[in-house]
């Protein structure tokens, strides 16, 4: 059984890592797009911001480039493969059309150049070097892409290969590549910084990133374009202010530029009209010395058990209700990080927040009369309470 030990009027000291703002700020309709998709998500709490249909299988063209970049970072950081290894450049890689690195059939380039080109240069041809060398052929590897987006949730998603070249049944939603952004950015960052860099030079030419954002704003550091005839003009952009991380996703625009200015509309509204803060640090205190019955220790202190951010429009930090849930009665034997609570916050009768309250150590069971003593006192605190 749960107790409230907390309610709407301490949210001051619930949200003190959200700047305080003196007047509510008046949020006007989201901006509409000249695009087929779009959708704008806050990076740390998920919070979707801006949404137009996000569930729209389309083709991806060359974002499509972002799963495969992803399960390359992946690769490295478990240590199965490494950045100096040599892939050797197959005839298929190679004869690879539209965007390319210029890579030589017969040749073996380092891992890590290849993935700058796939990032970078959007090269079709690393790309497919890269699927041959982790999966033994493109078509293993689209399993591999495939089997990572279920895991990710990228439930409207289909991979038949590495690169985006078009082909029937390939295709995926802009709520997707929002989930796939967001994992490339928190999952391994130490790969993700290539996605800012502006320009990479292999086999004595040098392009630049498609990315024309990474030119127009310096809080953008990523990620990906993409473009076929039947796609269109793609671009999934992510950026930084004042630590607040957005991701937009913006598909079916109809040139270079049109998506660079559609992605800088959803951005724009989102860092104008909401903030994010960071109200918990993992281990943070949220009630002190809770009782502790039948336990050799009386008292336990109940904390969250990881970070927690919050998204909300600016200036309605007043308008929040925060509650707390204890259980009624807590008794040892306890694990560490054993649940004993609720935390949540809500605004407008949306929740915001829901995650349990734990232990923040363990709690062994007392002696026999210990133990008698409690059952006693219990007794008699239900007859008064």
């Amino acid at each position: 059984m749960l107790r409230r030990i907390l309610s709407a009027g301490v949210l001051l000291i619930l949200l003190t890592g959200v700047a305080a703002t003196h007047a509510k700020v008046l949020i006007p309709a989201p901006p509409q797009l000249a695009a087929s998709a779009w959708i704008l998500v806050d990076a740390n709490t998920g919070k979707i911001l801006v949404e137009h249909n996000a569930d729209e299988q389309l083709p991806p063209a060359s974002l499509t480039k972002m799963m495969t970049s992803y399960i390359v970072a992946s690769e490295l950081h478990s240590g199965k493969v490494r950045e100096q290894d040599q892939v050797p450049i197959s005839v298929t890689a190679w004869k690879m059309g539209g965007s390319k690195m210029f890579i030589r059939e017969g040749t073996s380039v380092p891992l890590i150049d290849l993935l700058r080109g796939v990032v970078i240069q959007s090269g079709n041809d690393a790309s497919v070097a890269l699927a041959e060398y982790l999966a033994g052929s493109e078509g293993a590897f689209a399993d591999v892409m495939n089997q990572q987006a279920a895991l990710l949730g990228m439930a409207g998603t289909n991979y038949n290969n590495a690169t985006g070249w078009p082909s029937e049944g390939h295709q995926t939603t802009a709520r997707d590549l929002s989930l796939l952004a967001k994992a490339l950015i928190q999952d391994y960052p130490e790969h993700y910084g290539i996605y800012s860099e502006k320009y990479f030079k292999y086999n004595g030419i040098n392009q630049p990133n498609r990315n024309r954002l990474l030119w127009r704003d310096s809080t953008v550091d990523g990620l990906k374009t993409g473009h076929t005839e039947e796609a269109g003009y793609c671009l999934v952009a992510s950026a930084v202010r004042k630590g607040m991380r957005l991701i937009s996703v913006v598909m079916g625009t109809r040139s270079e530029e049109a998506r660079a200015q559609e992605a800088q509309k959803l951005l724009a509204f989102g860092f104008r009209y909401f903030e994010t803060g960071k109200v918990y640090s993992a281990g943070d205190i949220i009630q002190e010395n809770a009782r502790v019955w039948y336990g050799v220790e009386n008292n336990i202190n109940l904390v969250v058990p990881e970070d927690v951010y919050i998204t909300i429009p600016r200036g309605s930090k007043d308008e929040l209700d925060a509650k707390i849930l204890v259980d009624e009665k807590i008794k040892a034997p306890l694990t560490e990080h054993q649940e004993l609570g609720r935390l949540s916050v809500s605004y407008e009768g949306e929740p915001l927040i829901d995650l349990p309250l734990v232990a923040d150590h363990p709690v062994e069971e007392a002696g026999f009369f210990a133990r008698l003593w409690d059952a006693i006192s219990l007794f008699f605190f239900g007859i008064f309470n």
